[in-house]
């Protein structure tokens, strides 16, 4: 019988993630960002230390949504020879690269498992809205950015490769959405002050924020909280 191979494959695989994981912050809020937690996307600009740092799961997950997310995008670039990928788009206070940028639209992609991907296409977009509010204002920051008329969020089942495509225009709404994100980002970074928890993102069935449940700093939020409650 042969011997167990040392280090294991699943160990030498998450060695890698870990190291690829490592970067320097480039002291600028990320676009990925919007919309979530005022608090979250300042501790993410300031580089503050990780209460909650991401597992080895959640690492092989956002390394298989990758993979995916690379396969679609040589996809489209095959069949579209001024696409292209991975533009960066940087300003005074954000810095964040788009996924597939086209003459008149960008394109952002998002992985998904297949029971949060069908449960969505049975969705009005009324509904869908404020779910996709974050992917919304991220993939309208770089259309406003490089100038141009739509954009377009396309989300992928890792199970089977479906596809589910949005369009969105860029209107005074999504614009006016953008500039008070923006506004309210930089009034936060000027006072250099923490501020107070907002969290905003992901409703959840009854209209809940449910992102604090997947934040890196929910234990080092918590215990803020817990210091500021009236004794």
């Amino acid at each position: 019988m042969n011997e167990k191979i040392k280090p294991s494959i699943q160990e030498l695989i998450d060695k890698a993630l870990e190291k690829k994981g490592e970067r320097i912050r480039s002291g600028k809020y990320s676009p990925s960002s919007l919309g979530r937690c005022f608090r979250n996307q300042y501790w993410n600009r300031k580089d503050e230390p990780q209460s909650n740092p991401i597992d080895n799961r959640k690492q092989r997950v956002f390394k298989a949504g990758h993979l995916f997310h690379s396969f679609v995008q040589d996809v489209l670039i095959a069949n579209n020879p001024e696409a292209k990928k991975e533009v960066l788009v940087e300003t005074e206070d954000f810095k964040g690269y788009a996924d597939l940028v086209l003459n008149g639209e960008v394109i952002d992609f998002k992985s998904q498992h297949s029971k949060a991907f069908w449960y969505r296409t049975n969705l009005e977009w009324k509904e869908l809205e404020p779910t996709l509010y974050c992917n919304i204002l991220q993939v309208v920051f770089y259309a406003v950015n490089l100038g141009k008329e739509r954009a377009r969020l396309v989300f992928i089942s890792k199970d089977d490769l479906c596809i589910q495509e949005y369009p969105i225009e860029i209107n005074y709404k999504w614009e006016e959405e953008l500039r008070k994100e923006i506004f309210n980002l930089q009034t936060i970074w000027q006072k250099q002050q923490l501020p107070p928890a907002t969290p905003r993102a992901y409703p959840n069935k009854e209209g809940k924020p449910n992102e604090c449940n997947f934040c890196s700093w929910k234990d080092l939020c918590k215990t803020i909280e817990e210091k500021n409650e009236p004794r």
